[in-house]
């Protein structure tokens, strides 16, 4: 009965975890492009600059309202299915989580606002600044977010009392390579996201002939041009951990290499370091997480190099109608290589919830597999409206392109404008004060 609710309790995490993830992964890559963006326009006033940042403002604060809420909906299953973790381990994990809060929904959430409502109110100085504090606090947040993870997979700084862990020491836990080597990977990988939804999101239009072809061939180009450099930096952070792994995790590391040889040794040296147990991680699961990942990064540097190419001919940008349809095509490409990449990461950790220190069924709350089987159905549910509402939100606002209302939109009259008259042409378009 147990082993039940350890199984469906792993299925939930897996599943919401995952989905909050593909939230995640835009929104930090898409708020960075957004703040970019947003520089340009305020240095040099130039209405199409202000009309990018409002565009990709509005899809960047679509995919955010929705995520916060799948975030706020996953942080319910620690006291809920996994009691043992925060009892056992609470005093080291909970001061990182706490502070991921405060920053991500009070700090972020706050200069976010002032951002979407301070347009055309708040000095131009002023709301530039409040975008690089959304993005700064996003980064803070996400590192926080893998300080905690970060201990998971490698555990350094405690101590222990009365058998429950204890912070022993904050600035080895803070330094800790597991997390910082997942930290840059991560940012990497939602810079990465963010340039391949831009270049699929531009090909689009520039597929339909859209008269908008200045404004998407420039964002087509952005796309491609942010792409290459984040693949290149996400293939190094990665190359990194592998080349730790085997003394973080050597049974990882066993499995990823499918060395029957290797597998048995480790298992028989975390035997008898441990006590009897099956120490093997699920090989499908593990090694093929790793191998999937690895085959969507193949993809994308051909992708990446060929468009980097291609993107240099404005021509080729605006009339190569097959090269859109594989831009479309390659939008999912990093939400599948990021997702099987947390596979591998946290199926090859098991069957630790922290690694050499407590198991992941010593974790698990004292639940029925009723309640578990209630709780799977109705987190499910949750989170696949939540991703079919905020797919629907942004096909729909992508495919309408850079109109003249919301985000930004200065609901004021045009200067120039007669009383009771049409507004002068040269004003029908306002743009925010940059």
């Amino acid at each position: 009965m147990k082993q039940d609710v350890l199984d469906l309790a792993r299925l939930q995490f897996a599943l919401t975890a995952g989905g909050h993830f593909l939230f995640v992964a835009l929104t930090l890559g898409l708020a960075t492009v957004v703040a970019v963006l947003q520089t340009k326009a305020t240095l040099g006033r130039k209405p199409l600059d202000a009309r990018m940042v409002r565009f990709w403002g509005q899809l960047y604060v679509i995919n955010y309202a929705v995520g916060i809420v799948t975030g706020l909906v996953m942080e319910f299953q620690f006291g809920m299915a996994w009691s043992g973790l925060t009892h056992e381990a609470g005093n080291v994990l909970g001061a990182s989580l706490a502070v991921e809060t405060i920053v991500a929904f009070f700090v972020e959430s706050t200069f976010l606002g002032l951002w979407i409502f301070g347009w055309n109110r708040l000095n131009r100085w002023a709301h530039l600044a409040a975008i690089w504090i959304v993005v700064l606090t996003a980064y803070l947040s996400a590192y926080w977010i893998l300080v905690s993870n970060g201990f998971l997979n490698h555990p350094v700084g405690y101590g222990s009392e009365h058998g429950e862990l204890v912070l022993d020491d904050p600035l080895a836990v803070l330094t800790n390579p597991s997390a910082l080597l997942a930290f840059g990977h991560v940012l990497a990988g939602a810079l990465l996201t963010a340039g391949f939804f831009m270049a699929g999101v531009s090909a689009y239009h520039l597929f339909r002939r859209s008269p908008e072809w200045e404004f998407f061939g420039r964002s087509l180009r952005i796309g491609v041009f942010l792409s290459a450099p984040a693949l290149v930096a996400a293939a190094v952070f990665g190359g990194v951990q592998f080349a730790v792994l085997d003394s973080f995790q050597p049974m990882k590391s066993a499995v990823f290499s499918g060395q029957a040889a290797e597998i048995a040794r480790v298992q028989a040296e975390m035997v008898e370091r441990f006590g009897p147990g099956d120490y093997v991680p699920s090989e499908a699961w593990t090694r093929g997480g790793a191998l999937l990942m690895l085959i969507s990064f193949a993809l994308m540097m051909y992708l990446c190099f060929a468009g980097v190419i291609l993107a240099s001919f404005k021509k080729v940008v605006l009339r190569f109608r097959f090269w859109h349809l594989v831009l479309m095509a390659a939008v999912p490409l990093p939400y599948l290589a990021m997702t099987s990449g947390w596979v591998f990461r946290e199926s090859g950790r098991q069957p630790w919830v922290v690694y050499g220190l407590l198991k992941t069924e010593d974790a698990v709350s004292d639940l029925s597999p009723g309640t578990m089987r209630l709780s799977l159905a109705v987190f499910t549910t949750v989170f696949v409206l939540l991703a079919a509402l905020n797919a629907w939100l942004l096909t729909r606002h992508a495919r309408r392109g850079p109109v003249e209302s919301g985000l930004g939109h200065d609901e004021r009259p045009a200067e120039g404008a007669a009383e009771g008259g049409a507004p002068d042409p040269a004003d029908a378009l306002p743009a925010p004060r940059y």
